[in-house]
């Protein structure tokens, strides 16, 4: 067994994944980027080693950083969580190559051939898995695009090959749309995933998410762990995960988890994996189930642990962390698929800090003024913030994760129901009163809800009602005296040591260099910095098109001199690992452009001016 473990992630799935080796007496080792210098992850390892700055691909992504942070540490395997690297097979065939240090995942090769969407594609057709109708081959030209179109109809997605939960996916519903969300998906695939291949697929209207949790050994044992539904979800991206899915018949379910064998036994894959499919609904009445003709294609294979894997483990009381760390030791199972049981049913709900009255937008700041989660029988929260934190909101929204279990999913809801009502957060916006809202949802109930759901039907009316009766306070009422505080630290062989200091009242302490941190109130800095490490000045007069959040800027549509309307797109804003359109409010020429492509910004600055 492994003596220390770096885990190349951050937040609650940091923290996860610590607790599984701390349980099998393994040392931790955070790695943390300058906002997440007093995360909860930082606070829990035994070690913790700053990586960069908060951009996440010079910190998080960065190969050669978290690499050396691991050597400096003596650690002898890492593990990736999910996102950032987990699924980066570049990055595994790294630490495969590190002398001395284990790759705690899938390897580099299966990556390669799963990880990536085109080669899982054809991997799963040799399998005789079913698949959506669509390329194989990455896609370059929008011509390719509207040629698709042209042949299986629209709307057509469009798929980065390393993405996943919706993000560098877009959705092209007619050919004149072809060549801008081409465009967006390979930027926000080589953005995310240091990969800007993408592929195409027919965009299934009316489908369920369905997917299946896969663990192998390296003595040729693969077992499967029962299915989870995912299919409450908005914009893509998963919200509420539930176990078992509600909607399918037995015969149904025992057809998806053997194609999910025998993808995962085609590959020759190894430790923890989840193979997804898409189930076509369809109409049903109370209490009928989809019956075992239903259609379901397979849709892509996450090669890591997911965030829901939390349902499964309390469906079977299998620690798939633990078994991940002892399937990269070598372990073979000491269990067979035959003493798999899934009891009772299980719900996860993502608590994200999100206002889903408001278009489920990211809060923007924020202290958790309170936190108090619930308890009680069948109750876990994985979480990694405590109260007084600061919200980081320069990667995902996710606070924490709600995981109720009962013994059937009537009871799972009625206990769902009691512990989102205890959970007690102040300071930032939730996204609990849409949970609470979704358990009195007539269609999510009754288990006919599909992935569209939450985008096209549910109306919007009932998130404001939701919010404005169960919503929380946002703003911290602690006293106005301004407090100054400046922390250093510093590194004893390879411990982290913190040391602050704090003044009230007092003007602000200079601090020197230009590594300090994410001040508030700078200017958007020039694309890669000023030549004399200065600031972007803006001057002159006309109406100021402003960052509406913290993020980073993807790309800039105009240029000085530009003539544009009200409604125009002047940048594409990254936030939350989202795309966001910023526009202008009115028409006029453009007088100065303030920012360029990956500068990093913050709430309230000055991106374009308008005369």
């Amino acid at each position: 067994m492994f003596d220390k473990v770096l885990v190349a992630n951050r937040g609650e799935i940091a923290v996860r994944v610590m607790r599984a080796c701390r349980e099998l007496g393994i040392d931790t080792v955070a790695v943390y980027s300058e906002a997440d210098r007093n995360a909860g992850h930082v606070r829990y390892a035994d070690e913790a080693y700053n990586v960069g700055p908060a951009r996440a691909a010079d910190s998080y992504l960065d190969h050669e950083a978290v690499i050396d942070a691991a050597k400096k540490a003596d650690a002898d395997a890492i593990h990736p969580g999910y996102g950032f690297l987990a699924e980066n097979a570049e990055f595994a065939g790294k630490v495969e190559e590190t002398e001395g240090v284990q790759w705690i995942g899938p390897s580099a090769d299966s990556m390669e051939q799963l990880g990536e969407k085109t080669h899982a594609r054809k991997t799963m057709q040799e399998a005789d898995v079913p698949i959506v109708p669509g390329t194989t081959d990455p896609v370059e030209d929008p011509e390719e695009v509207t040629e698709f179109g042209d042949e299986h109809g629209y709307p057509i997605a469009i798929k980065a090959e390393g993405g996943g939960g919706g993000r560098g996916m877009k959705v092209v519903r007619g050919p004149e749309e072809a060549d801008d969300q081409l465009e967006s998906a390979k930027r926000e695939g080589e953005a995310y995933f240091d990969n800007d291949n993408v592929y195409l697929e027919r965009y299934l209207e009316n489908p369920r998410h369905i997917e299946v949790q896969i663990i192998a050994d390296h003595h040729g044992n693969v077992r499967h762990l029962g299915e989870r539904d995912c299919s409450l979800q908005r914009r893509h991206q998963k919200v509420v995960e539930e176990g078992p899915s509600p909607a399918l018949s037995d015969e149904l379910r025992e057809r998806i988890a053997e194609a999910a064998r025998r993808g995962a036994d085609a590959a020759g894959y190894r430790n923890a994996g989840t193979f997804e499919f898409l189930v076509e609904e369809e109409d049903r009445e109370d209490g009928e189930l989809l019956g075992p003709d239903a259609n379901f294609y397979f849709l892509e294979v996450n090669t890591r642990i997911q965030v829901e894997h939390t349902v499964t483990e309390e469906l079977t009381d299998i620690d798939i962390v633990k078994w991940q760390i002892r399937v990269a030791a070598g372990e073979a199972f000491d269990f067979d698929q035959d003493d798999v049981d899934l009891e009772g049913h299980a719900i996860e709900f993502r608590i994200n800090a999100e206002n889903a009255a408001d278009d489920f937008s990211p809060a923007t700041g924020g202290e958790l003024t309170t936190y108090d989660p619930p308890g009680g029988i069948g109750v876990r929260v994985d979480d990694a913030l405590r109260q007084g934190d600061d919200l980081v909101t320069d990667y995902d929204s996710m606070v924490a994760k709600l995981i109720v279990h009962a013994s059937d999913r009537e009871e799972c809801i009625a206990r769902s129901r009691r512990a989102l009502a205890e959970y007690d957060i102040e300071g930032i916006p939730t996204i609990i009163p849409f949970h609470r809202l979704m358990l009195d949802d007539e269609r999510f109930v009754a288990g006919k809800h599909t992935t569209k759901y939450l985008d096209h039907h549910l109306d919007n009316q009932r998130l404001v009602d939701a919010q404005e009766k169960w919503g929380t306070e946002t703003e911290s009422t602690g006293d106005d005296e301004e407090v100054v505080e400046q922390e250093f630290t510093v590194e004893v062989n390879g411990k982290r040591f913190e040391v602050n200091l704090e003044q009230r009242g007092a003007a602000a302490i200079p601090a020197g260099g230009s590594g300090s941190g994410s001040g508030g109130g700078q200017k958007p800095q020039p694309a890669g910095g000023s030549d004399d490490g200065g600031e972007s000045v803006v001057e002159g007069e006309g109406e100021q098109i402003t960052a509406e959040m913290q993020g980073t800027i993807l790309d800039v549509k105009v240029e000085e001199g530009d003539e544009i309307s009200s409604g125009d797109v002047v940048c594409v804003l990254e936030a939350m690992k989202m795309e966001n359109d910023v526009v202008a409010s009115r028409g006029g020429t453009v007088t100065q452009v303030a920012i360029g492509e990956g500068d990093s910004v913050d709430m309230g600055d000055t991106l374009v001016l308008v005369d």
